[in-house]
């Protein structure tokens, strides 16, 4: 297989333009969640425990049963209903209860606001009106602050805020009598809206990016008066895909998507995908997390052998698999999908991608992963073109989270 001049110079800027844009995109969301702590309210809240002791500071959230409640000289403490006797906040929050279902645009008249007092294991909330009837603690599921409850019900993030994900880079450099040198990376970026996991997500958008270059060179030599010419072997895989997700229920969404993919070692110059469809989630739990998406989508293949590069136009679709699984200290996801083509069944492909990441310090750790990927229709060249791709990866990982 071989590229020309102009070949090598295209893709060569075309991959330097996905790094360098998805490198500046990771750096400026980290940048941009970076956000100035908040001035702290004054200590009005007032906690008593079952034991007489009282506190003062802020009630911050409560979350299934745990009251989060902050005072200057403790901190945040986490305190569960049946060790609070009382609890007195003069400041407006909503009570979302357990199986309480938001639907429309109205969702919020159904949360209760106002100034919070907890008495006798049930909390009594006074808004503008007249106190709404008490809510047993153990049906309260969640306790938000009014001007949060607002923010995530009634506004969206902008662009570069609301953001989740992890920028991952690793490097191999060898100098000996062959040279040689692999470079490889991966930005991964999720955002959710709302970005709470109290409210029922209205929209989702992912991108994803991955890419690997390597190149092993020998020099030339003189053997037995015969001069041998210097070769030169390389590997370049590269992965972008981008999607937005609409949910239509709780667990059902709408979604489009595109992806665009080059594997020099398949002989794929370019292949790319245009396409929509429908998903559904599984479960999502703080544990883990199960979709599957179907979708209907436009596939053009370009090959690299031919004088011109060999290429195709598919219709087709992709059935893919997605699992997150949080397991402290761990980090495991993994996607699966299967990409038929209906006007030309032989030019199917599959993929899987499997990470495990391990936190080290703070943001930063460590993440190790394969990405496998099978072409059935790769062009007949010479050497043959094998159809799957495997790759293991490693490296050290940045983890960014969202302020919003």
């Amino acid at each position: 297989m071989k590229l020309s001049w102009q070949d090598l110079r295209l893709n060569f800027f075309f991959h330097a333009s996905l790094i360098l844009l998805c490198s500046m995109l990771g750096s400026t969301l980290c940048v941009a969640a970076e956000k100035k702590k908040p001035t702290p309210r004054p200590a009005t809240d007032v906690l008593v425990l079952s034991n007489g002791d009282t506190l003062h500071g802020n009630l911050v959230k409560v979350v299934s049963g745990k009251v989060t409640f902050h005072t200057e000289t403790l901190g945040d403490l986490d305190v569960s209903w049946d060790h609070i006797k009382e609890l007195h906040a003069p400041e407006k929050f909503g009570v979302l209860e357990k199986n309480l279902k938001l639907r429309g645009k109205n969702a919020g008249s159904q949360i209760p606001v106002g100034t919070v007092d907890v008495a006798d294991q049930a909390i009594t909330v006074h808004g503008e009106n007249a106190p709404a009837a008490p809510v047993a603690v153990k049906n309260a599921e969640y306790v938000v602050d009014a001007a949060t409850l607002d923010k995530q019900m009634h506004h969206e993030p902008g662009f570069l805020t609301g953001w989740n994900g992890a920028a991952t880079a690793g490097a191999t450099v060898v100098k000996a009598t062959q040279d040689q040198y692999t470079f490889s990376g991966a930005l991964g970026l999720s955002r959710s809206v709302p970005t709470v996991s109290w409210l029922r997500p209205r929209n989702r958008t992912l991108a994803d990016f991955t890419g690997s270059y390597g190149k092993i060179t020998q020099p030339g030599y003189v053997a037995g008066g015969v001069a041998v010419a210097p070769t030169v072997s390389k590997s370049a895989i590269y992965h972008l895909d981008g999607e937005r997700d609409q949910y239509i229920s709780a667990k059902i969404f709408a979604l489009v998507q595109t992806a665009f993919d080059h594997n020099f070692a398949q002989d794929l110059q370019l292949q790319q995908i245009y396409g929509g469809g429908l998903g559904w989630t599984l479960f999502s739990t703080p544990r883990h997390q199960a979709d599957l998406k179907a979708t209907i989508q436009y596939e053009k293949q370009k090959f690299i052998s031919g004088t011109s590069g060999a290429s195709q136009n598919l219709i087709g679709s992709t059935f893919s698999a997605t699992y997150l699984l949080h397991i402290k200290p761990l980090i495991f996801t993994q996607g699966l999908a299967y990409i038929p083509a209906y006007n030309t069944p032989r030019a199917y492909s599959a993929n899987e991608t499997d990470t495990l990441a391990f936190p080290a310090f703070k943001n930063l750790g460590f993440s190790v992963g394969t990405i496998d990927s099978y072409l059935n229709d790769s062009p007949t060249t010479v050497p043959p073109t094998k159809r799957n791709s495997f790759q293991f990866t490693m490296g050290l990982t940045y983890a960014f989270q969202s302020k919003y």
